[in-house]
């Protein structure tokens, strides 16, 4: 792609866009506020599939079992808001395990179906897939068709800021192999890092109790969750928590939620930092978020699903 088309491909759609989610959802509560809010957000994003992605943590047993377990949460969010009856058949299972290598891809419902529905689209009319987990499913649909790199735009919730002591963020550091495959390959990324920048987005229970208890079923769901598992931790004192992956797709959604600039890719390394080449592409960075705008804005959506 040449650097015009990859500048272009870098702004921010105008217009209704096509959106694929991948998703480790049942690692943490916020991919559940992700989902949603992208269902939400039906009259500017006409949501394609929506990918299960690996992951492992105390939550699984394996990457696998942490795939199947996404799945599960994402038909289970879908089955909560009537607007999601047209996705039932939209949710594919994902890779099973991390990349191998940087050459080799994890075949899987996922990785193909972005292969070869991606073919679909072009560099004119990109496809945009929103990552809010290791990026295993996509960099392995690169792998099985590269010429994707030049139809789609990846929104990637990963890594950590790049003035961050290090690079070992659950997404990324989870699957260096995927994530230097998606910095590496010249597809048009737009990054939201986690520490640093996107750990600015917390909600409290207070705001959740006033704003979302009593207003839907998919609101109780995601207002009870987080409660009872911040319970878990904060064990009667008081708390708020980072829900990040709502500002992947929200990225696509409205510029006045964030603050953003243009960066050489970094190199994530294998060793838990970023390496630095002034001559490679440029990617869309993103370095703050405007909390309460992007808040307000996901609150209005919830309640009206």
């Amino acid at each position: 792609m040449d650097t015009l088309t990859l500048m272009k491909n870098l702004e921010r759609p105008t217009s209704k866009v096509d959106v694929i989610l991948d998703t480790d959802a049942y690692n943490e509560i916020d991919d559940q506020f992700a989902i949603a809010y992208m269902i939400a957000n039906y009259e500017k994003l006409n949501v394609k599939a929506i990918y299960a992605a690996p992951f492992l943590n105390r939550k699984s047993s394996s990457p696998r079992d942490g795939m199947e377990k996404s799945y599960n949460e994402i038909l289970k969010i879908l089955s909560l808001t009537e607007r999601t009856i047209y996705l039932k058949d939209s949710v594919y299972r994902g890779s099973g395990k991390f990349l191998p290598d940087e050459k080799t891809p994890v075949i899987s419902p996922a990785a193909e179906h972005l292969a070869e529905i991606a073919m679909k689209y072009d560099s004119d009319k990109p496809l945009y897939v929103v990552a809010i987990g290791a990026v295993t499913n996509i960099a392995s649909a690169i792998l099985l068709n590269p010429k994707i790199a030049d139809n789609i735009v990846v929104v990637w919730l990963g890594g950590n800021a790049l003035h961050w002591h290090d690079t070992k963020e659950f997404n990324l550091y989870q699957d260096v192999a995927a994530a230097r495959i998606i910095f590496g390959c010249g597809v048009p990324l737009v990054q939201l890092p986690c520490m640093g920048v996107v750990s600015a987005f917390t909600i409290s229970e207070a705001e959740l109790a006033k704003w979302l208890i009593g207003k839907n079923d998919i609101c109780d769901y995601l207002a009870v969750n987080t409660m009872e598992e911040a319970s878990g931790y904060a064990k009667g004192k008081p708390w708020t928590r980072v829900i990040w992956d709502v500002t992947a797709v929200a990225w696509l959604i409205d510029g006045r939620f964030f603050g953003e600039c243009l960066e050489k890719s970094p190199i994530p390394e294998y060793d838990g930092y970023y390496a630095r080449d002034i001559n490679r592409h440029f990617i869309k960075y993103v370095y703050h978020i405007n909390r309460d705008s992007l808040v307000e804005d996901l609150f209005a959506k919830l309640m009206n699903l």
